[in-house]
Formats: C-alpha cells, sequence, structure tokens
C-alpha cells in the first residue's frame, strides 16, 4: 500500500550494506522532511508461516535499536493490522485496537443487520469457508462465538496443510474449480479466502456439477446494487450528495463493467493493477466500491457521506423508510474494514446483503453473465521493456506490440485483450474476452505469440491451448 517513492526508498534500505544503513536512513529522513525528535510507535503482526517469528522479532529489534517503540500483536491477518493502525491513528474513533474489539464491531454489526432478516432458516445462515491453511483460518475459529450462530460456518483447510496448496482464493479462481478437501454440495454457498485473509471468492457447484465462480467483479455488483437500491429510495436518502462509483482494473470482466454503467447507472473507474491505485482513485468518492476481479477490495465511505448518514438516522423529521435505511447503512458502514481489503469483513458484508435481499448465490450469479476469457503469461528476459498506458490497457512499447495486439482483437467477435508486466517476475501477464471460450482461448495465443516475438520471449514459444 505505500506510495512509489517509498517502493524506492524500501528497495534502496534492503540493498544498503551495513556500514551505508544509517546514511541511506538519513538521506530519506532529510528528503521526506520527518522530525526525528517526534516519537515513533509501529504495530507488528504475523502470520503462521515458520519465518514469521524471526522476521518480526528483526522489525522489533530494529524499531528498538533506533529509539522507537513498538506494540507486538502476534497472531493477526493483514487487514486485522490496518485496523489496529486505523484505530490508533483516530484515537479509537475507528474501534477499539484490539482484536476482540476488530471481532466485537464487526460481528456485532453483522448481527445487527441480519435482524432484519427474521425468516432466515439455518441452511441460508450456513456458509462452508477455505481457509488456505492461512492465518484467516485461526481468526475466523476465534470470531465464531462472537457471530452467536447467526452465520455458521462449515471451516475447511484451517492450517493442517501447506499454505494456499490446492486451495484459497488464487487456486479457486485460476483453477476454476473448488479446492482441495472441501466437499461442496450442489447450490450450496461456498467461499475461499487468501493465505493472509485479505483477498475473498465465491462458488457454487450447480445440479449438473458444473463449477461456478463469483468473483471480485460479482462482488463489487453486488454490493454497489444493493447500496445504490438503498440510496435511491423514495424520499432521496442522499443520492444528490452521496455518489456511488466502482472502482475496477482491466482485469474487470467486460460483462460486469456494461451492467455497472448501462443498467445501474453507477460511475466507473478503471486504475492500474494493485490495491493501492484502486484504494486511491476511490477516496474521490462519497461512496465506492472498489475489487480486483482476484476478491481483493472493500467499500470507502467519505467522512461528508458518513455524516449524512448519520444525521438521517437521528433525525426525528426523517420518515421511518429513510430513517430505517440511513440505520442499515450505519450497520454496513461498521461490518466494512475501510482501511483495506479484508477477506472476514467482506464476507459478512456479502452474507448480510444476501439474507437482507432474501437472495440466493444462484440469484446473485445470474445478475449478468461473465463475458468468456482467458489469461496467459509468457516468459521475457526483461518485463521493462513493456510498457503501458490508459490504466494498462494500451501498450506503449515494444514498437509494434499494440498494432499485433489491435489486428488480433478485430478478428473476433466482442473482443478485447490487453498485456501487462508483471509487478514480481519477468513475465508478462496476457487477458483477452471473446464472445466465445474457444475465441477468448484462440485471441489469448495469438496475442501469447506477438508478446514473445515482440517483447524478448524465453524458452519455447507458446502453444495453442487447444
Amino acid at each position: 500500500m505505500v506510495t512509489l517513492a517509498w517502493e524506492g526508498y524500501a528497495t534502496r534500505l534492503a540493498n544498503a550494506e551495513q556500514q551505508e544503513l544509517l546514511s541511506v536512513l538519513e538521506d530519506i529522513l532529510e528528503k521526506e522532511d520527518i522530525d526525528k525528535s517526534q516519537g515513533a510507535l509501529v504495530f507488528v503482526g504475523k502470520d503462521t508461516r515458520s519465518s514469521s517469528e524471526r522476521l518480526s522479532q528483526a522489525v522489533l529489534d530494529g524499531v528498538s535499536s533506533l529509539g522507537g517503540r513498538s506494540k507486538g500483536y502476534g497472531l493477526v491477518t493483514t487487514p486485522q493490522l490496518h485496523y489496529m493502525v486505523c484505530c490508533h491513528n483516530t484515537h479509537g474513533q475507528y474501534g477499539e485496537a484490539t482484536v476482540e474489539g476488530y471481532y466485537g464491531k464487526l460481528c456485532q454489526a453483522f448481527i445487527e443487520l441480519t435482524k432484519n432478516t427474521p425468516n432466515r432458516t439455518d441452511d441460508q445462515k450456513h456458509l462452508t469457508v477455505d481457509g488456505a491453511n492461512g492465518i484467516g483460518a485461526l481468526k475466523l475459529r476465534e470470531m465464531e462465538r462472537h457471530l452467536k450462530r447467526e452465520l455458521q460456518i462449515s471451516l475447511f483447510n484451517e492450517g493442517h496443510g501447506k499454505l494456499n496448496h490446492q486451495c484459497g482464493a488464487d487456486f479457486v479462481k485460476v483453477q476454476q474449480k473448488p479446492p482441495t478437501g472441501v466437499k461442496v454440495q450442489s447450490g450450496e454457498r461456498c467461499c475461499s479466502f487468501d493465505g493472509d485473509a485479505d483477498r475473498i471468492v465465491y462458488y457454487y457447484t450447480d445440479s449438473e456439477d458444473r463449477f461456478h465462480l463469483l468473483d471480485g467483479d460479482k462482488i463489487a455488483t453486488l454490493i454497489s446494487t444493493f447500496l445504490k437500491e438503498l440510496f435511491l429510495l423514495p424520499g432521496g436518502l442522499g443520492q444528490r450528495l452521496i455518489n456511488i462509483a466502482v472502482v475496477q482494473t482491466a482485469y474487470a470482466n467486460g460483462s460486469s463493467t456494461r451492467y455497472l454503467e448501462d443498467t445501474m447507472k453507477v460511475i466507473v473507474r478503471c486504475t492500474k493493477t494493485g490495491v493501492k491505485h484502486l484504494h486511491h482513485a476511490a477516496q474521490e468518492f462519497d461512496t465506492s466500491v472498489y475489487f480486483e476481479a482476484n476478491g481483493h477490495g472493500t467499500v470507502l465511505f467519505s467522512r461528508a457521506a458518513e455524516e449524512k448518514i448519520r444525521q438521517l438516522a437521528e433525525d426525528v423529521n426523517t420518515d421511518d423508510t429513510r430513517k430505517r435505511a440511513a440505520i442499515l447503512l450505519q450497520h454496513i458502514i461498521n461490518v466494512t474494514n475501510q482501511t483495506v481489503g479484508d477477506a472476514i469483513s467482506d464476507m459478512l458484508l456479502i452474507e448480510a446483503i444476501l439474507a437482507l435481499k432474501g437472495m440466493t448465490v444462484q440469484q446473485w450469479d445470474a445478475i449478468y453473465t461473465d463475458v468468456p476469457n482467458r489469461q496467459l503469461k509468457v516468459k521475457v528476459s526483461d518485463r521493462r521493456v513493456i510498457d503501458t498506458t490508459d490504466a494498462e490497457r494500451r501498450a506503449v512499447s515494444p514498437a509494434g506490440l499494440q498494432d499485433a495486439i489491435d489486428a488480433s482483437v478485430a478478428k473476433y467477435r466482442h473482443a478485447r485483450a490487453f498485456v501487462r508486466p508483471s509487478g514480481t517476475e519477468d513475465v508478462v501477464r496476457v487477458y483477452a474476452e471473446a464472445d466465445t471460450q474457444e475465441s477468448a482461448d484462440s485471441l489469448a495465443h495469438e496475442v501469447s505469440l506477438a508478446v514473445y516475438r515482440l517483447a524478448g520471449g524465453v524458452g519455447d514459444e507458446p502453444k495453442p491451448l487447444h
């Protein structure tokens, strides 16, 4: 989540020799005009990986050696640590900076939301969760008692296997099948966290055992549709003041973008890949839902929107319909971790919305149908030869690559394709959409060949998928 300049600083610090470390630090302090006399407090958390104990202790030792104070939270999810920092920095306005405070705030809001659904059956309250053998599974177990059986969880992959191995959100999204070790009953709602519990995807199998994925695009659509309905109640719960936007990346399925723009009439903004880009863009709106297709995202409410909602909830002159909507929105604000994408918080929000709308997972899935798509990757000698523009949807270099992509796209119906360099390894990621799966696969292969030939591919030339 750090800005580009601070990524550069982190790289310099990581590569500094021991004797250079202090001078590099001094240079950063000077460039950022940081007051050294101000006391530093650093919050540190760790996950269940064997390396975490040593790494977190190294951080605590580093803070101590420079005269700073630290607070070790022990085992927490990444989003829980973000939550603690926000609670501290808002002097407790956001919540209590403890794990119990986190559970209490989210679960109480969830229970208040589901009070409005008195006819929920035990089947509707049941959810199968794949914990990816990560920290999220451990924390979900701790949280269960706070839910008072308003959500009944069957938890799989809760830490006895290898982290993210044949399980977790990424495995389910890429492989388009349920995680290993999870018995999925036909029509049953299931979800998968990723290893550090900041991503979530939903899925189910139908009566013919076909797999259906509800990824970040489907999640963003469900949440934004529900919020739009609350804002557009008779009497106008604030539609004049509160604008809603959905922030996506180029990976968002074309069907989701068209549905949001054409049917729901909400603002859709596209940014570069990476949740920090989405979070930054989302802050420009009163209310914004941002999700990457991989299931990483959350909802942000501006201070002005929160204040408007609070006033409507407390005003004795507000009519019953609008007051109920305002109170629901207050609980939605409290069940949402606005600091960063959070699988546990997102799960509670999704479950509450499905309950309030009386909606099955199949009805949610049917809101729109995904355009067939394919993602591939091509190994290259240096990913930096690829430069992009227009939120990564167009390639600027190497010369001729965008022309080759455009020529391939023109051969197929309802097609689009783009390429972008990986942020971490020397590969170029290829994404393609078309009217049929066969066409999407062919287009992805053609674009992969163009990347291989024009951007310095290594190893064997990409083979057709069929």
